[in-house]
């Protein structure tokens, strides 16, 4: 059975004090930009704090909008697509991610024109750590080459990490410590970290989701690379197969990067692979050729 609250809405679709399930309540909240809503037990609670000008309370939380299409953006805004993955041969009930699995992240960033991507991988990951690495690396790129005042658009097609950043998940555990609820262990704490003093440095993000292996060219670009980065991967490397460039012109033939072994020093492959990506996609209709770019 449902329970029923004194729902008080400062600011929403429609405000005063209900006497209401959630369920109901929500939809006078969610969605609405800057709401504001508390619920009470008691009706003249829930009035006092209404009329003492609502200074506290709960803010409803924006979902990602669907960027299944490219919608239209200010021409200074930077798209950034990535995503994670993980062959994880232990993915079934009970199962878990075996030392020899290889995984891998990719990210795709347009601007202006421009286009610049990178991917690398590992071995004995998990999908979602690979989802946080992919948003962390990308956005450290963009704060090294653009800085943090431009705005931003993340295009992803990972709830996991979505969610957590627009339901205030990261902002929950960081007050906790940097545990779950119940003082549960955090996965990939670090990881989290470093994505929340990203997040901070930069003055505008917006979200989207987009269905993942779909229509969505930069989803698709970045489920390709970190794939290939995957077919890569050797267990005598030093360091994963990556690739990180500002577009050019994609060659006529894909030249195999660099695989870095065993005692070499740890360094970036050719750009090249990513051009074989950019290339197969275009060919395939996905991308099409972009002024200033490619």
């Amino acid at each position: 059975m449902a329970v029923k609250k004194y729902y008080a809405i400062a600011k929403g679709r429609q405000t005063g004090v209900f006497y209401t399930t959630w369920a109901e309540a929500k939809q006078l909240v969610e969605g609405f930009p800057g709401a504001r809503y508390k619920g009470f037990t008691d009706k003249v609670a829930a009035q006092a704090w209404l009329k003492s000008g609502a200074t506290t309370g709960k803010t409803a939380q924006k979902k990602p909008a669907d960027m299944t299409a490219t919608a239209s953006l200010p021409a200074n805004t930077l798209q950034v697509y990535t995503d994670g993955g993980s062959r994880n041969t232990g993915n079934v009930q009970g199962g878990h991610v075996k030392n020899g699995d290889k995984a891998a992240w990719a990210y795709l960033i347009e601007y202006q024109g421009q286009q610049v991507s990178d991917s690398a991988g590992e071995f004995g990951a998990t999908n979602n750590k690979m989802e946080i690495t992919a948003l962390v690396e990308a956005l450290r790129k963009i704060k090294a080459t653009w800085g943090t005042e431009l705005p931003v658009v993340v295009i992803a097609d990972s709830r996991y990490v979505l969610n957590a950043i627009t339901k205030n998940w990261l902002a929950g555990w960081q007050r906790r410590g940097w545990q779950r609820s119940g003082g549960q262990p955090l996965a990939n704490k670090a990881l989290w970290q470093q994505l929340a003093q990203l997040l901070h440095d930069f003055k505008q993000i917006d979200y989207r989701w987009t269905k993942g292996h779909a229509t969505n060219a930069g989803n698709v670009f970045v489920d390709a690379a970190l794939n290939r980065t995957m077919d890569q991967l050797t267990p005598t490397q030093l360091h994963p197969v990556a690739a990180s460039n500002t577009a050019k012109p994609a060659p006529k033939a894909a030249v195999a990067p660099k695989i870095i072994h065993s005692g070499e020093k740890p360094q970036r492959a050719s750009a090249e692979s990513m051009q074989a990506i950019r290339e197969q996609l275009r060919q395939m209709g996905y991308l099409q050729n972009r002024k200033g770019g490619e």
